[in-house]
């Protein structure tokens, strides 16, 4: 009789680390990435992105492998790692996966170079789509919050934020609009070249690119440059529409501090329809919906200008924490109401409150799961937590301790401990009834 074989144990694989419960699958360790530079050809009638990205960072841990975010709809035909051929890579499930011929040491340099193609589009999420997306006659990139793998590979998490290169050739009737500062416009037959230079830490959701036929002119008389893009038959709407977005930057660099970018705001129509606003790093993304004459999306405008600090400057470090995102734009609205002749933010956390009053009461506001995150109680109850802080401290204390707010964390990374932290610094009573009824309480309190 012969003995039985044994047969060998496998281990299982380790699960992959979980930067952020909220987007298990997003993100990525084992180093910190400092700056991008895409060089990409994006070709309309075809939908057909190729190029390569340049990603510039260090090891924090002894790296034998690694992975980037990426898509599965784009091929990567190349890698190389300080200049070199890996030992082998692979993608799947939106990452590409990469192992070294020999283990780099904790607080190595990394450079990666990838190349790669494809024809891009949305990621199915939670939320809907995401990410990179066909207009009729264009493009447009929606990040927020897991879109970028869609067009670039990247360590795609709200904290992981790096500088930007970003070349993009297309055809020549068309605009391309990415983020920072216009370097350089090169026109060579039928194709246009653009650079843009993003030097702010800007996280991947934040990083855009925006390809139509625009125009582009910008408004004049602003402390801070305002450029504005967009197809030509929707200038005059936008004039009537926008026509307080001048007074909206002056007043919001008086409450909340300088404005935080040097290259300026620019506000970009697209020719289609767009649900909503989408916001970026010094730019915001409206639909031909968005800009008809009537003076509808005037809470859009100013709430989309706000997120240039109270979300692109100041991050969350953690999704739960969306409502220092979503609460303070919010709240920029009422302000901007009360500053010009419309109802006082009393007055709309009064007429919201009633509206809360009759939904259901299991939204807890610092944490509210990933499936709720973007329902609109994180932003009027965010909103109206604001406006009693304001009470308790007064308008001196409350603004003061915004423009504090976004000093203290400019291009960087906050929580919710963060702000109650510095808040309690304002007040001459505690604040924790305030924080435990309406940020830990899933019950509306009253107002």
């Amino acid at each position: 009789m012969s003995k039985p074989v044994k047969k060998a144990l496998v281990k299982p694989k380790p699960d992959p680390p979980v930067i952020d419960p909220y987007l298990p699958g997003s993100g990525n360790i084992g180093y910190r990435v400092s700056r991008y530079e895409l060089d990409l050809e994006y070709k309309v009638a075809s939908n057909r992105l190729s190029g390569t990205a340049t990603i510039t960072a260090v090891t924090l841990t002894a790296l034998r492998s690694f992975t980037l975010d990426l898509a599965d709809v784009l091929s990567v035909s190349k890698v190389r790692v300080n200049g070199r051929q890996p030992a082998r890579f692979t993608t799947s499930n939106a990452k590409l996966r990469v192992t070294l011929a020999t283990q780099l040491p904790a607080g190595a340099a990394l450079v990666i170079s990838v190349r790669y193609s494809g024809s891009p589009g949305p990621s199915e999420t939670l939320w809907g789509e995401v990410g990179f997306e066909e207009l009729s006659d264009g493009a447009l990139v929606s990040g927020q919050p897991n879109g970028a793998p869609s067009w670039f590979p990247c360590d795609d998490h709200p904290a992981a934020k790096a500088s930007y290169l970003i070349q993009i050739s297309t055809d020549s009737p068309y605009r391309a609009v990415a983020n920072g500062e216009l370097v350089s416009r090169r026109v060579r037959a039928a194709r246009t070249t653009w650079i843009y230079e993003q030097p702010e830490p800007t996280p991947t959701y934040l990083v855009t690119l925006q390809i139509g036929q625009y125009v582009t002119h910008r408004l004049p008389d602003t402390a801070v440059p305002i450029n504005v893009v967009l197809p030509a038959r929707l200038r005059p709407e936008f004039d009537r529409d926008f026509a307080d977005q001048a007074a909206m930057m002056e007043l919001f660099v008086r409450l909340f501090g300088p404005y935080p970018l040097t290259a300026g705001y620019t506000v970009l129509v697209t020719d289609d329809h767009l649900e909503i606003p989408l916001e970026a790093q010094g730019i915001s993304i409206f639909g031909a919906n968005h800009c008809d004459g009537t003076g509808g999306s005037e809470r859009l405008i100013a709430h989309e200008l706000a997120h240039q600090w109270f979300g692109n400057s100041v991050t969350v470090r953690r999704w739960r924490d969306i409502w220092l995102h979503e609460g303070f734009a919010c709240y920029a609205e009422w302000l901007w109401s009360e500053h010009s002749g419309g109802p006082s933010a009393g007055e709309w956390a009064q007429h919201y409150h009633q509206k809360l009053a009759a939904l259901p009461q299991d939204l807890l506001l610092a944490d509210p799961g990933p499936a709720d995150m973007f329902d609109d109680r994180v932003y009027k109850r965010g909103a109206m937590t604001l406006h009693l802080l304001r009470g308790q401290l007064g308008d001196d204390g409350f603004f003061t301790l915004l423009r504090d707010w976004t000093t203290r964390h400019r291009h960087g990374n906050a929580s919710t401990d963060d702000f109650t932290g510095l808040a309690a610094n304002y007040a001459t009573v505690s604040l924790q009834p305030l924080w435990q009824a309406w940020l830990y309480s899933t019950a509306l309190p009253p107002l």
